[in-house]
């Protein structure tokens, strides 16, 4: 497997350590035992010689995220039980994108299997760019029934499936977005709470500015996943009523407020360069100390607890993402695997999919890793997914549900989805770089994008209400 995601460094065994586990008595006994019964399993048939896919070099790729750093330590175990050999590549976030998108434009073969990107989906699929998966599910030959599509909850499959409810793909990961204190313990000492509102936040920020040299906020560049809940939060919105009315509503008050808040946030109490931070960076800014609080998804926020490399496991605090004068608006998302219409391997990517998030391997993610963002319901209401996302005392596990129950009752991250919010998106993460650099103030570069993004939805076709 050639990969560029972040690999543990020092192996699953030293994970298993620090989370107290051991992976051959947690193979041994709970894969077999409670907790696999508690989600279906059974134990796997002994291998045979036969290899169905000796040959076949699958050729598969993603942006990086803590997921692919695990799953690559268990490509051995599929290779030698298929005989094919996988070669899966992940880039950062952007990157990934822009070269999946155009070669999935063309049609063409250089790819096997796929990452179907959230904000990408309703493109991807709308275009016909990945495969129907339903004949997969349904040819008894290459699916079994005990692999349980129905397993898969709700809410992560809503932007992997058509208008008809066909799959387009599986996912790997359910995004909960939600709020992580690699130094709580400065809190604590300047007697503050985890912050529950944009003005708390605010206030715990400037009161731990300076203690230990530790910056009070880090991020990553991707704001136009980072900053949503903050113009949510205000009062804003993305477009006006997606996905029936994309006009983009940025030049308004909210808008504004929101971008001279979030802007002011990285700019006065973000480390050094946290302007050109990828989430790996983001994330290593809290594991080290350097950073304290964040809001992002739950798989960057677990390691900061769970990696044995982790400086802040004895400190880190979490609670939800605060909330502003209009309410909490934490993100949620999913991202699956999906095989591209020009693949030549369709059938070797169909069975990569199925063993990458299968029970099994979930179970193990879970038990192994501490891995959070668990798609599969069976899994999320086993004993062992609290006590494994039981951090410091603090019950994680209901956080993640919580924001996954709430994105999916509001409605409110269906901007997300839009085939078009891929190309306006650009525009969000311009305008509050220019405002945390002092280039423009809020109004000023929400004004500009919201010209930019019209500009661009016209051109492409979308009716934009006048004025």
């Amino acid at each position: 497997m050639t990969s560029r995601c972040p690999t543990p460094k020092t192996g699953a065994a030293a994970t298993i350590a620090a989370a107290g586990l051991h992976r051959r008595t947690i193979l041994q006994s709970a894969l077999y035992g409670s907790a696999a019964l508690a989600v279906g399993l059974r134990a796997p048939a002994v291998l045979g010689q036969a290899k169905p896919f000796a040959g076949v070099t699958l050729q598969g790729a993603s942006f990086a995220s803590t997921f692919f750093g695990y799953l690559e330590n268990y490509i051995p175990e599929f290779e030698e039980a298929t005989g094919m050999k996988v070669n899966f590549v992940t880039n950062a976030f952007p990157v990934f994108n822009q070269r999946t998108d155009l070669e999935l434009s063309t049609q063409g073969s250089a790819l096997d299997v796929i990452n179907v990107t959230f904000i990408y989906s309703g493109r991807w699929i709308g275009a016909g760019w990945v495969e129907n998966l339903r004949p997969y599910l349904e040819d008894a030959n290459l699916t079994p029934d005990d692999w349980a599509p129905e397993d898969f909850v709700g809410g992560t499959m809503a932007s992997l499936q058509d208008a008809n409810g066909d799959p387009y793909g599986f996912p790997w990961e359910a995004g909960a977005m939600i709020m992580g204190a690699a130094r709580g313990d400065l809190l604590e000492q300047k007697g503050l709470g985890m912050p529950t509102t944009f003005d708390e936040l605010l206030n715990v920020c400037e009161m731990t500015k300076g203690m230990e040299r530790v910056a009070p906020f880090t991020a990553d560049k991707l704001h136009h996943w980072n900053w949503i809940p903050y113009l949510m939060g205000f009062g804003g919105h993305v477009f006006k009523d997606p996905p029936g009315n994309l006009t983009p509503t940025w030049d308004t008050p909210e808008a504004a407020e929101a971008a001279d808040y979030y802007g002011n946030l990285l700019s006065t109490y973000g480390p050094s360069g946290v302007l050109s931070f990828t989430d790996d960076q983001a994330m290593q800014s809290q594991k080290t100390g350097r950073a304290n609080i964040r809001t992002q998804a739950i798989t960057w926020m677990v390691p900061l607890s769970k990696d044995p490399d982790s400086r802040v496991a004895d400190t880190v605090r979490y609670g939800l993402v605060p909330a502003g004068p209009a309410g909490a608006f934490p993100g949620s998302n999913s991202h699956g695997f999906g095989i591209p219409v020009g693949s030549k391997n369709k059938e070797a990517a169909w069975e990569f999919i199925k063993w990458a998030v299968g029970k099994q391997m979930t179970l193990r993610m879970l038990e192994e890793h501490g891995y959070p963002s668990i798609c599969r319901r069976s899994i999320i209401d086993t004993e062992l997914f609290k006590e494994t996302l039981t951090l410091n005392g603090q019950d994680v596990a209901s956080l993640f549900l919580e924001v996954l129950e709430l994105g999916g009752k509001g409605g409110y991250m269906k901007y997300r989805t839009v085939p078009q919010f891929p190309q306006v998106g650009d525009k969000i993460n311009k305008a509050i770089e220019e405002v945390a650099t002092g280039q423009a103030t809020g109004a000023e570069a929400m004004a500009v994008a919201q010209a930019a993004a019209v500009s661009d939805l016209e051109r492409s076709g979308v009716e934009i209400d006048a004025g």
